[in-house]
C-alpha cells in the first residue's frame, strides 16, 4: 500500500516512518529507514533524487531519531542549498545528448515532434513542435526513444561478443542504479544514460551484458567486461564525477 506525500514528492510505503524538519522554506519529510545492520543514526542528502534520509537501527526510538535530525538541521539545509539546480525541458534550455549541450527550441508552428537542428547558431538545437504544454512531454519521450535505440544496439553487440542471450530491455528513471540484469536475463536502464556520453552507455550495456555469464561483481566478472569494454574504468570515472548531475534534468 502507498500513499502520496503532500508535496507531490514520489510515493512511500505506508509503513514507513518520517520525521518533518521545519526549514525556512517550508516543512521537509525526512524518511527514515530502518537497517538491520545498521550501529549508528546516519543522516544523508540524496543529490539524484533530491531527498533526505536517516538510516537508523531496528531499536532506535522514533523520538531519538526525531532529535537527532533537530540538531543537524543546518547540516541539512546547507547540503539541500548545494544541490545544483534542475533544468526543465522547456524552451530555451540547454541539456545533454550523448554529453553534447544542445538546445531545445519550441517550434509551434511546425510539423512533427521532436528533431535535432545541427546548423542552428550556437548550440546544436532540439527543437519540438506542438504546444508549449507538451514540450516537456516530448522532450522526454525523444530522450527515451534516442536511449531504447543506443543500448539495443549496444546490448546487441555485447551479447554477440560474449555469446549469451538477453531477455526484454526496460527503460526506468532510477535513482540508485543505472542499469541491472535479472536471472532470467532481463534488463533495465535508466533512460537518463542517453544525457552522458556514449561511451558511458555503450559500458553499461556491457556490464548488464557480462553478468548473463557471471551474476556478480568478482574478479571474473570484471575480466569479462574489460575484455569487451576497454572504456570501462574510464566511464566509471565519468559516472562518479558527473553522474548525479544527470538527474537535474527534466525537473520542475
Amino acid at each position: 500500500m502507498l500513499f502520496r506525500r503532500q508535496d507531490g514528492q514520489a510515493p512511500l510505503p505506508r509503513s514507513a516512518e518520517c520525521i518533518e524538519l521545519s526549514l525556512d522554506d517550508g516543512p521537509l519529510r525526512v524518511t527514515v529507514r530502518r537497517h538491520p545492520q545498521a550501529r549508528r543514526l546516519t543522516l544523508r542528502v540524496r543529490a539524484a533524487a533530491r531527498d533526505v534520509t536517516l538510516t537508523a537501527p531496528p531499536h532506535v526510538p522514533l523520538a531519538f531519531a526525531r532529535d537527532f535530525v533537530e540538531r543537524h538541521r543546518e547540516w541539512v539545509r546547507v547540503r539541500l542549498v548545494r544541490l545544483p539546480e534542475t533544468v526543465p525541458f522547456e524552451d530555451e534550455a540547454a541539456i545533454p545528448l550523448r554529453g553534447e549541450p544542445h538546445r531545445i527550441v519550441h517550434c509551434p508552428q511546425a510539423r512533427g515532434t521532436v528533431w535535432i537542428d545541427a546548423a542552428a547558431r550556437g548550440l546544436p538545437a532540439l527543437c519540438v513542435a506542438g504546444d508549449a504544454p507538451h514540450v516537456s512531454r516530448r522532450v522526454q519521450d525523444f530522450l527515451k526513444r534516442e536511449a531504447r535505440r543506443d543500448l539495443a544496439a549496444a546490448v546487441k553487440h555485447y551479447s554477440a561478443a560474449l555469446k549469451v542471450d538477453v531477455g526484454r530491455l526496460t527503460l526506468r528513471d532510477t535513482a540508485s542504479r543505472w542499469g541491472s540484469c535479472s536471472a532470467r536475463g532481463d534488463l533495465s536502464f535508466s533512460w537518463r544514460l542517453i544525457l552522458a556520453p556514449h561511451f558511458v552507455l555503450d559500458y553499461l550495456a556491457a556490464h548488464e551484458v557480462a553478468h548473463r555469464l557471471e551474476m556478480n561483481h568478482g574478479p571474473r566478472f570484471w575480466r569479462l567486461v574489460e575484455q569487451v569494454c576497454p572504456t570501462r574504468r574510464e566511464a566509471e570515472a565519468w559516472l562518479r564525477r558527473h553522474g548525479s548531475d544527470l538527474h537535474r534534468y527534466g525537473g520542475e
